[in-house]
């Protein structure tokens, strides 16, 4: 039986939820072991970051043991405009795709259709030509890149740059890919930038992952996903484009100046989100709201099962939120950012050690983060705390995760 308290802050949970989100499942804090006062210090927190011109608007979400017991909008989704930011405003999720692509990959490889341990070039022949980068000239590699190291970051690839690889990356214009077969084979011309396994270098894998998914599940791949994940799961919102009738909840992208925050947002910058793109990006190409993302991640951290629907296997689970690095690739870098402490799974990162680097995350803590500053973490040895916060500030930064973080763990009150 509720309490009356318990029951009131579910029946008002239940009011401030937009309808297409309302089949989240609700519960007060307490019922979760979770303080309602200190969960209400985000509030404070959220407001101070607007009030600072740190942010324009914002919306976190909070889960713990499969219910919901926190949800709410701060600020604005466009300023000029005065509309304020909403539980179902629609944003850039961006890198938060990675999670989702490698999903659908494991659950190709569960149906016996994809190898993990396979070279990538058995479904994408382009990759069997690719070279290796070294001072003394092109290589061929040691080993294939596999299935794998699409998923952990591992298969080699080099990013934009000045260097000998960043040229090569920079000329081959992913951008103008008429399709996602073309975009591989341009990706593929491009020298490796170290031998694959040997080094966890964040890049364009994952949108490789998904052209495999495409050839493999012989259909597109966003249709794949819609009709295994985004269906199912009713992440209504979600998808590689917002439609006509939902662009008034698009959120206007930001970035910080000296004048305060200056929108990136215009007709030309927005009209990629317009329309269906060419390249359906397993990388980085979705948009969707808090809603559509933790409806994703309930099912993730309860096993691959949700509403008596079996997605994916407690074993497939367990191997996309347990580090797969090797010792060797420790600790990873991001640009010269050093993250101790942190190894990937396949879709995820992981927190591996308590170091400074994130002090407040808990050792077997997984989760990621989108280009726009959008993050989400879920800690299984706190009985699933799932934390989702959705802002539109570029280029990217953690003041957000990090502000929130401790304050969200300190809520816990299991006694």
């Amino acid at each position: 039986m509720l309490s009356r308290f318990s029951f009131s802050v579910c029946l008002l949970l239940l009011i401030a939820i937009p309808v297409h989100a309302a089949d989240l499942p609700l519960a007060a804090p307490e019922s979760v072991g979770m303080s309602s006062s200190k969960l209400n210090q985000i509030n404070e927190l959220m407001n101070q970051q607007l009030e600072e011109n740190i942010l324009a608007g914002g919306v976190v979400i909070v889960a713990r043991k499969g219910k919901v017991v926190f949800f709410e909008a701060y600020g604005h989704r466009d300023l000029a405009n005065d509309k304020p930011m909403e539980k179902d405003t629609i944003v850039r999720l961006f890198s938060m795709t990675k999670s989702i692509a490698t999903a659908a990959a494991m659950m190709l490889v569960e149906e016996g259709k994809l190898e993990v341990e396979a070279p990538a070039s058995k479904y994408v022949p382009a990759l069997s030509t690719v070279k290796v980068w070294t001072e003394n000239g092109l290589v061929e590699p040691k080993r294939e890149i596999t299935v794998a190291d699409l998923m952990r970051h591992t298969a080699g690839f080099g990013r934009g740059g000045d260097d000998a690889v960043g040229k090569a990356f920079n000329k081959a214009k992913l951008s103008q890919s008429k399709d996602l077969d073309d975009y591989v084979n341009r990706l593929a011309a491009v020298p490796l930038a170290y031998q694959p396994g040997e080094e966890w270098i964040y890049s364009n894998s994952i949108d490789v992952l998904g052209l495999i998914i495409q050839k493999v599940s012989d259909q597109p791949f966003g249709e794949f996903l819609q009709e295994r994940f985004f269906d199912p799961l009713d992440m209504t919102d979600i998808g590689f484009y917002v439609p006509a009738e939902k662009l008034d909840r698009f959120a206007v992208n930001y970035k910080r100046s000296e004048d305060g925050l200056i929108p990136i947002s215009n007709s030309e910058a927005d009209a990629r989100y317009h329309s269906m793109p060419a390249v359906q990006s397993g990388g980085g190409g979705l948009v969707g709201t808090a809603a559509d993302y933790m409806k994703f991640l309930l099912m993730i951290a309860n096993g691959g099962e949700w509403n008596g629907k079996r997605y994916l296997s407690p074993e497939t689970i367990k191997l996309m939120t347990t580090n797969q690095l090797p010792e060797a690739a420790f600790p990873i870098s991001f640009g010269s950012q050093v993250r101790h402490g942190t190894g990937y799974s396949f879709g995820f990162n992981v927190h591996t050690a308590d170091t400074e680097w994130d002090p407040a995350a808990r050792v077997g803590e997984y989760g990621w983060g989108g280009a726009a500053s959008t993050h989400y973490w879920v800690s299984p040895n706190d009985d699933g705390l799932i934390v989702v916060t959705l802002e539109q500030i570029m280029p990217y930064t953690f003041d957000t995760e990090w502000l929130l973080k401790p304050v969200i763990y300190d809520a816990i009150n299991d006694n």
